[in-house]
């Protein structure tokens, strides 16, 4: 089923497919709820209901201009929405890259609706101040590039970043359904969700990983060293986590080893 709903005066795109455990799917950065497409057809034959939303600013979601609009409290405040809209009064959440951001702060905002949470190559925000106004320069520097230069710009240099590199290796028939997909983003859509939700506006949530009470599943891709490095970071605070280390993959585990990602989660998930 795929379908729009209006969440606090924002039309959401939504795809929504099985029946069963509610598990909340949330896409990265240029993503959309076709993010999941490869893993999705695995969690529904082992009875998970999917809500893959296309997050602010994506897909065919809403794309406000405003950067005020795409803070985490708002993103939150309209994930809530989504589950009482469906009424779902709890669910498991799995958010890759910014995705996995957003899950942090929704696991932490209403933990009474949050069974279990899977966090793919994210991070729990960048605690030092210096480095994370930096990051957020960064981040607005890209903002406008991508106003400016337009999406087939964005699409070769979001290609070439060195965190994607081990992603060249994928057959090239998914290479092109990730570039499609970043070409039918909008600029607008995409520069507001990095001055409202990037990295470097982001609050960082490191002090307070230790008050998650539910189960973490933190998965990331052997390749891809620096989040790695975050994961065990998180580990040491997590009072009920898990790390999986994917061999061979790099940030998009979902993609470069779909078998050992849906392995890693539903086994995560059944406990």
């Amino acid at each position: 089923m795929q379908g729009t709903l209006e969440l606090r005066g924002i039309h959401y795109h939504l795809r929504a497919a099985g029946r069963g455990s509610p598990l909340l799917l949330l896409h990265g950065f240029t993503g959309s709820g076709d993010t999941w497409s490869d893993v999705a057809p695995k969690f529904i034959v082992r009875g998970f209901q999917l809500l893959a939303p296309d997050l602010l600013g994506h897909g065919a979601s809403d794309a406000p201009t405003d950067a005020s609009r795409y803070v985490v409290s708002e993103q939150v405040a309209d994930l809530l929405a989504l589950l009482d809209a469906l009424a779902i009064e709890r669910t498991a959440v799995l958010g890759y890259s910014m995705g996995g951001r957003l899950a942090l702060h929704l696991a932490l905002t209403a933990p009474e609706r949050v069974s279990r949470l899977v966090v793919e190559s994210a991070t729990p925000g960048i605690a030092d101040p210096v480095e994370r106004a930096a990051r957020q320069q960064a981040d607005e520097e890209l903002a406008r590039a991508i106003e400016e230069r337009g999406l087939l710009w964005f699409a070769e240099y979001w290609d070439s970043l060195p965190l994607f590199a081990s992603r060249h290796r994928l057959p090239e028939s998914v290479r092109r359904r990730l570039r499609a997909q970043w070409l039918t983003q909008r600029p607008h859509g995409l520069a507001s969700s990095l001055r409202g939700f990037g990295t470097g506006t982001m609050p960082p949530v490191w002090g307070r990983l230790q008050d998650l009470r539910c189960p973490v599943l933190v998965l990331v891709g052997a390749l891809d060293e620096r989040y790695v490095a975050i994961g065990r970071a998180m580990m040491s605070q997590l009072p009920h986590g898990t790390i999986v280390i994917v061999p061979d993959a790099g940030h998009t585990v979902h993609l470069e080893q779909p078998e050992h990602f849906f392995v890693a989660v539903e086994s995560f998930l059944r406990v």
